[in-house]
């Protein structure tokens, strides 16, 4: 590791373990507060796993040195705390809708209808075209991959930079949504319409369901246990699938025959999110400027991080001789 951008990156990826460590000292205390529970064979399974790869890249590191492979220590390392922050975000997001704050989804829903794009309109359109109903469901899908991918992806092209910054946003980006959602709970868009899953035959509305079910759940006291592999998705505003597809555009876009792909499929995600994922459209709009003010802190948080290295190594400036007024 003897390139300045993978001694950039290093520096990067332990700072990355900061806002790990912040969300999931607030599920610990957010479990005992709530009562709450996490299953714990699955959990233990999976950080287990996360674990395994971060102490393999922190091996190489130690061992090798300067000489360390910086493709393998980002590559799993980043991996690894990818897998830690969703086993972590998962649950805080169960433990920010336990809080019970009133529900949002009718002026949620009036701010889509002052900006004129009403969701059952939308919905109905879409269930009336069976073929976009299927893809837009399977882009909606699509959240999961590129979370293994990109580390992949940038570390096999040397971006190992780029790969920390995404990582910081990310982190920043989940943990600013769970925050907000708490304070702005909502069910989504067919909940406020009133709008049952049968009139819309064509929409796969599973994933509806699922946060329906669970934030209920949730706010009547019959869901205790937290089984990490079922927990849906039940943040509404703003969208994470959305701010998702926004870091995932920019994280890939710099990769030739990749980003432009990525983009094109990042759009038909973020497209599918006010249908497949119940969102409103504001819901929408939050995700994307949240992602992009993410991006933006990282990158700053790098620029400020060069300039305070360039003036550290940048020699002491000779004092000037002055003759005294007594010479």
């Amino acid at each position: 590791m003897v390139d300045t951008d993978a001694k950039t990156a290093w520096q990067l990826f332990h700072l990355n373990w900061l806002p790990i460590v912040f969300m999931g000292s607030l599920l610990t205390l957010g479990l005992d507060v709530t009562g709450l529970r996490l299953e714990p064979v699955a959990y233990g399974t999976t950080l287990a796993i996360a674990a395994l790869f971060v102490v393999i890249a922190y091996r190489h590191r130690i061992g090798k040195g300067d000489l360390a492979d910086p493709k393998l220590i980002f590559s799993l390392g980043t991996i690894g705390q990818v897998i830690i922050t969703c086993a972590i975000v998962g649950p805080l997001s169960y433990v920010a809708g336990k809080m019970g704050w009133p529900l949002q989804d009718q002026a949620l829903l009036a701010i889509d209808r002052a900006l004129g794009l009403d969701p059952e309109p939308i919905a109905r359109f879409v269930n009336d075209h069976p073929w976009l109903a299927d893809i837009l469901s399977r882009s909606y899908g699509l959240i999961k991959w590129p979370l293994l991918a990109i580390p992949i992806v940038l570390t096999l092209t040397a971006r190992y930079v780029r790969l920390q910054l995404f990582m910081l946003a990310m982190s920043l980006a989940l943990a600013i949504t769970i925050a907000i959602s708490a304070l702005v709970p909502a069910i989504g868009t067919y909940y406020a319409l009133q709008l049952p899953a049968a009139h819309l035959p064509d929409i796969n509305t599973a994933i509806y369901a699922g946060q329906l079910r669970d934030i209920l759940g949730l706010r009547d006291g019959s869901l205790h246990e937290m089984q990490l592999f079922k927990l849906s998705g039940i943040v509404s505003f703003p969208s994470f699938h959305a701010a998702s597809a926004v870091l995932y555009m920019w994280a890939l876009w710099p990769v030739r025959r990749i980003g432009g792909a990525a983009a094109a499929l990042n759009l038909m995600m973020i497209a599918a999110t006010p249908v497949i994922g119940a969102h409103y459209i504001v819901d929408v709009a939050g995700g994307v400027a949240l992602a992009a003010a993410s991006i933006w802190a990282a990158k700053a948080y790098l620029e400020w991080m060069n300039r305070t290295a360039r003036v550290s190594a940048a020699p002491a400036t000779p004092a000037v001789w002055q003759p005294s007024l007594a010479e």
